[in-house]
């Protein structure tokens, strides 16, 4: 997961940095709300965490803004403060969880991989997934586009599945590791990029509008 930081601490940020690099994830850290707050807003992120004290701009002004642009990335808020009445202050401003300092870091990450998974999208029963003139027979295990027949390795089914799934939103690279392959190794392999370039070619043909496109440091995401 790409997870961002908002810590004014730079000891406590770089404990997380740390600890979140560690269990396989990317990490960026800033140190004030208003830098926090433009990250937020205008980079993907898979989950942020999110100090209630900050210089410039605090927490809670920073979820409000959040929740009012429509950036429902999850957000796990942290503070000293952790009495009742700031927990449910915090949780009603659009934190997804509250965790008091001092905290363990086994605990924020397992709330971390918890609010992360309410965000995936849960498996429906329908039988069919559409995007646009693309479809994918979940039972057959058959896409077509445009009355056009798309043989797929097994591979490149489950990840246009997910893509599918995912419509409208980006994929990152961990994402995809994690949902596809079922484990964790270097985000920075190209085995993904491998695996994309080769559904590309037989999702968008030439003349067809592209379906799957390339996030620039970010991913990838299939178009609604």
């Amino acid at each position: 997961m790409r997870i961002l930081i908002i810590e004014d601490d730079t000891e406590t940020a770089r404990f997380l940095e740390k600890g979140l690099t560690e269990a396989g994830h990317s990490a960026q850290s800033l140190h004030n709300g208003i830098e926090g707050l433009s990250a937020a807003l205008h980079e993907p992120f898979d989950a942020i965490i999110l100090d209630r004290m900050l210089p410039e701009l605090d927490g809670i002004s920073i979820l409000t803004s959040l929740r009012a642009s429509k950036v429902q990335t999850p957000v796990l808020l942290l503070s000293a403060l952790g009495q009742t009445d700031h927990r449910v202050e915090g949780l009603k401003a659009g934190a997804d969880d509250y965790l008091a300092k001092p905290f363990v870091f086994s605990e924020l990450l397992a709330r971390l991989e918890a609010i992360t998974r309410r965000h995936q999208p849960s498996p429906e029963n329908e039988s069919t997934l559409t995007v646009r003139d693309l479809t994918l027979d979940l039972i057959t295990r058959q896409a077509s586009r445009g009355g056009r027949r798309i043989d797929l390795l097994p591979r490149e089914f489950r990840i246009l599945e997910y893509l599918m799934r995912t419509a409208g939103r980006i994929v990152t690279r961990t994402m995809l590791l994690e949902n596809v392959w079922n484990y964790h190794f270097d985000p920075q392999t190209n085995v993904i990029d491998v695996h994309i370039s080769r559904l590309r070619k037989k999702i968008d043909l030439p003349g067809e509008e592209p379906l799957i496109h390339t996030v620039r440091g970010a991913g990838y995401r299939m178009v609604k």
